[in-house]
């Protein structure tokens, strides 16, 4: 279905964390998708549901932290699927998984994880998404638990649970992931996994084998305690979502929990690690 939209198209500097924060910010305004260009992001809204101000209680915009400049403009008849279909390639991740979307033809390896991404965070492009994938497949998942936080399009609890996990539950806080990420299971068999709105507070009262939390650093250096909490004894950590000059902090922060350093992928200054207790 074809819709009017209307478009922001920001600059963002620092570009990260400030898109990310800007994205969360602006989902709560009612904004349902987006896409990220080399110095920031664009982001959409229906024309029925826009109005005059809507940007008065974005936060960041008015942070010291951040230069944040915009220009807005109305776009007609911005049909998605054909815009994925023109735009959205099938990620081929050591020869043994793929993620793809629907109108992509099957590529035969031992995992094929199908996604309709809707601006989602998380089809596999993404440096971090692709080396979380590269984690999964090379560690042992089978009849383990699993928390996957920031899951986006849930793309690697679905790849755990393929992988042979026991139980995986899948958070995040942007109603729109949540959404897509409950469709995303159902469609690839997956349905078993517990997908939630919300943040580190929501993570249920029980103790997981493996987290997983590709997102940024500041909520990761705030939320490694609560994972800390919600892991058994010999359980693994795997973070992503930060840059190569933040490895020592994270790491600072990791062992001050019990948590000991074991190895990271790098691809583009950007860092996966992995950690045990």
């Amino acid at each position: 279905m074809s819709q009017n939209y209307i478009a922001y198209h920001f600059t963002v500097a620092p570009l990260q964390p400030g898109s990310e924060i800007l994205i969360a910010q602006l989902g709560y305004a009612g904004f349902e998708s987006f896409t990220e260009t080399d110095n920031g992001l664009t982001a959409y809204i229906q024309k029925a549901a826009w109005k005059e101000g809507i940007l008065d209680d974005i936060q960041i915009l008015s942070s010291e932290e951040f230069k944040i400049s915009y220009t807005r403009e109305e776009i007609e008849q911005v049909n998605w699927n054909a815009e994925w279909e023109k735009n959205f390639e099938a990620i081929e991740v050591e020869g043994k998984c793929v993620v793809r979307a629907p109108f992509h033809p099957e590529f035969g390896v031992d995992y094929e994880i199908v996604i309709e991404p809707k601006m989602s965070f998380g089809t596999g492009h993404h440096e971090t998404t692709f080396m979380m994938l590269q984690f999964i497949l090379e560690n042992e998942f089978n009849d383990k638990t699993v928390l996957d936080m920031g899951c986006g399009t849930a793309v690697l609890a679905i790849l755990a649970k393929m992988r042979g996990a026991d139980k995986v539950d899948a958070i995040d806080i942007d109603p729109w992931c949540y959404e897509n990420s409950l469709e995303n299971t159902m469609r690839n068999g997956c349905d078993s996994i517990s997908v939630m709105l919300g943040d580190a507070t929501v993570i249920p009262e029980k103790k997981y084998d493996t987290v997983i939390a590709n997102i940024n650093r500041n909520i990761l250096l705030n939320d490694l305690p609560i994972y800390g909490e919600s892991m058994m004894d010999g359980g693994e950590l795997y973070l992503s979502g930060f840059y190569s000059e933040d490895l020592p902090i994270i790491t600072n922060a990791c062992n001050k929990l019990g948590f000991s350093f074991v190895e990271k992928k790098e691809k583009n200054n950007w860092i996966a690690a992995k950690f045990v207790n």
